[in-house]
């Protein structure tokens, strides 16, 4: 009974998922019409060269020489009429399957980005990216392939078992003969083939995983002296997927033996049956040549469709893979409107930051990572968050930015006249960020720089980098703003890579600066000239840092300490003076 309810359950999400892909499906369905139509003329023009030549043998066998050239001539003319529709179908489906690969990728890679920051870091990039790359190729494949080709398999299959029947019904039974041993197997063939679709794409996605954070960690696996350890490790994510895809091998080379084994018994069969019925005289030899073509066109066209069922689990299986990114909870910014319009209201004054009793806990875990947090920063202030290293200073960063939702209590922005707007995915607009660590993207200084300011010009960079204290490094590079940056910004040094971040965040000209242990790599007199211009640039604007450094303190108006007491952060403010 278990395993009758595990096979149903199996079922119904196959039926899930396989609805989810029509959804696509409906979408494209003008290009997949187009597509099947070809398909099934094609079909229809291969039926009818089998019916053509069948009545040509019998005019060259009876001599009748007054139908040979008319026979003879349309079999031609249908031959070549389908070898065009199949050009003209090749065509339309791989004009049609780039474009639709393309728009599934765009709004799967939509979901990604959109996805609330806790739902989509449960996953590890490398498998984000191959369910982004191989799940949806797989997806979009089926889309304009799958039913298109199952329709005219079909249609292929009773065409030429209407045929048959037409002519000899024994050899239509004898053609169908493989069909009870399929049903009896599907059972087993769809269990097997989703357990090792499901197995063979989660290795995969391990060895992305794996490959993709060993590039990223080279140089820290070079300076420890881990460059074997890593390969071995490495070898042994791939001995593994070997061994998983092997055994799916082995099974799938059984079962194709077995189904060649009766498809090859059944095409024989019916070649003997029409021989006999040929020595009998009851058929004629244009038939017994109909015979062996349309019972060569019954057993293929019926192992196509027996070939669909394990290409159906396999798309099912990406479909569902998929599907997790896509059912994530998504950043819609509902607020954008009112957001956009307080903004405006409040651009010139600025906003102030308050925490009114919050409190919040990440949703995988139990226990409360801030309680009852409440402070204030006014419009204008620089403010410091200090704290040893994992106490939640970058918790209240994210909090801010809106990636994350409080528990409880709320986080506002006031304007000077008293209007508030809580904090959420649709406020970001009124923050810059320079976050820990390397966010340097590959490409040049300015593609970098003006991701957050398209209108940004030539005079406003040197602004920014001059306020960064970049002036001379953009000057002495021969390529200036147009210098290329590398992968993880591997041709500049860690300081200026910060620099580079702080000068992309001042373009943005926006109310708050969060500015996480950002001056960490910069030596104390380049930190104070940054400090300096930031606070210079815009008077109302609100610098908010975490750091370790006390020799940062000074330039603040007032520093909030985040300590721990069992697991829960505190926030408390420390004396300035």
């Amino acid at each position: 009974m278990r395993k009758n309810e595990d096979y149903r359950n199996l079922l119904r999400n196959m039926a899930r998922e396989w609805k989810w892909i029509f959804s696509y499906v409906r979408k494209y369905r003008f290009a997949l019409f187009l597509y099947t139509f070809l398909g099934l003329v094609a079909i229809g023009m291969s039926l009818g060269v089998s019916v053509a030549g069948k009545h040509l043998i019998d005019a060259v066998v009876g001599k009748a020489s007054d139908t040979i050239i008319m026979y003879a001539g349309i079999a031609i003319a249908l031959a070549v009429f389908q070898q065009c529709f199949q050009s003209i179908s090749s065509y339309v489906t791989a004009n049609v399957s780039s474009k639709i690969s393309n728009e599934i990728r765009e709004d799967i890679y939509g979901h990604i980005v959109t996805a609330q920051w806790e739902e989509i870091s449960r996953f590890h990039s490398g498998d984000v990216i191959n369910r982004l790359e191989i799940d949806v190729q797989t997806v979009s494949s089926a889309v304009i392939g799958f039913i298109p080709n199952a329709v005219t398999k079909i249609v292929q299959f009773l065409g030429a078992l209407a045929i048959v029947l037409y002519y000899d019904s024994t050899m239509a039974v004898i053609a169908l003969m493989s069909a009870p041993i399929l049903f009896i197997s599907s059972k087993v063939l769809i269990k097997t083939i989703r357990k090792f679709s499901q197995l063979s794409r989660d290795l995969n996605g391990k060895i992305l995983s794996y490959s993709e954070e060993s590039v990223q960690n080279l140089l820290t696996i070079k300076a420890f002296g881990l460059t074997k350890e890593y390969i071995s490790n490495f070898k042994k994510v791939l001995e593994n997927y070997r061994k998983t895809k092997l055994a799916y091998d082995k099974f799938s080379i059984a079962m194709t033996l077995c189904l060649s084994l009766v498809g090859l018994i059944i095409s024989y069969g019916c070649y003997g049956w029409g021989v006999y019925r040929l020595w009998q005289g009851v058929i004629t030899y244009g038939t017994m040549t109909l015979f062996i073509q349309l019972s060569g066109q019954l057993t293929s066209s019926f192992s196509a469709l027996a070939a669909l069922v394990p290409s159906a689990v396999s798309t099912a299986t990406c479909a569902g893979r998929v599907m997790e990114i896509t059912e994530l909870a998504r950043e819609m910014d509902k607020d954008k409107e009112k957001a956009e319009a307080f903004y405006e209201k409040a651009k010139e004054k600025g906003v102030s930051i308050v925490f009114d009793n919050v409190s919040f806990k990440y949703k995988d875990g139990d226990s409360v990572v801030i309680k009852d947090a409440s402070f204030k920063i006014n419009a204008g202030e620089t403010v410091a968050l200090v704290g040893p290293s994992g106490e939640g200073k970058t918790t209240i960063l994210k909090l801010l930015l809106g990636i994350m939702p409080v528990t409880s209590g709320e986080i506002y922005l006031q304007s000077e006249d008293g209007d508030k707007i809580t904090i959420s995915d649709s406020t970001r607009r009124f923050c810059s960020y320079v976050p820990q660590g390397i966010n340097i993207f590959s490409g040049t200084i300015r593609e970098n720089l003006t991701a957050v300011n398209k209108n940004a010009t030539d005079d406003d960079l040197y602004k920014v980098t001059k306020a960064a204290a970049l002036e001379k490094l953009i000057t002495s590079l021969p390529d200036g703003f147009e210098t290329h940056i590398n992968e993880q910004g591997g041709n500049f040094s860690q300081g200026q890579l910060q620099r580079f971040a702080i000068a992309r965040a001042l373009l943005k000209d926006s109310m708050i600066l969060l500015m996480d242990e950002t001056t960490s790599s910069l030596d104390p007199k380049t930190e104070k000239q940054v400090l300096e211009n930031i606070m210079i640039a815009n008077p109302a604007k609100i610098c908010l840092i975490t750091t370790h450094r006390e020799s940062m303190l000074k330039y603040c108006d007032k520093v909030f300490r985040v300590s721990q007491a069992d697991g829960i952060s505190q926030i408390t403010e420390d004396d300035n003076d």
